[in-house]
């Protein structure tokens, strides 16, 4: 088990590359963190490093294809791949940090 970053390090109903193509989702004290894919097309989510566009501490959008995916558990509720998810890493929080429970390299 290893740390990726600090839970406050994740802004609040934001989001965080915390490591190479993953992406911590941040809402008060929960968090979730995914592959930094979009199943549209196999680009990342973001547009330039940790600016993620998120909506309402709920909703992450792709930032070339606008898809929307809710941050607890990854599903696209609009846009293109509508249906899809994101790839889930599983996570945990101890101590303040968000631990990984995988190899991610």
């Amino acid at each position: 088990m290893n740390a990726i970053c600090a839970l406050d390090d994740v802004p609040d109903g934001g989001g965080l590359e915390a490591a190479p193509s993953v992406l911590v989702l941040r809402r008060g004290r929960d968090a979730w963190a995914y592959r930094n894919v979009c199943p549209h097309f196999s680009i990342p989510l973001n547009y330039e490093p940790d600016a993620f566009w998120t909506y309402g501490g709920g909703l992450l959008m792709c930032a070339h294809h606008s898809a929307m995916f809710r941050f607890e558990d990854g599903v696209c509720v609009d846009g293109p791949c509508l249906g899809a998810s994101l790839r889930r890493i599983p996570i945990r929080i101890e101590n303040g940090r968000v631990m990984i429970e995988e190899d991610i390299a």
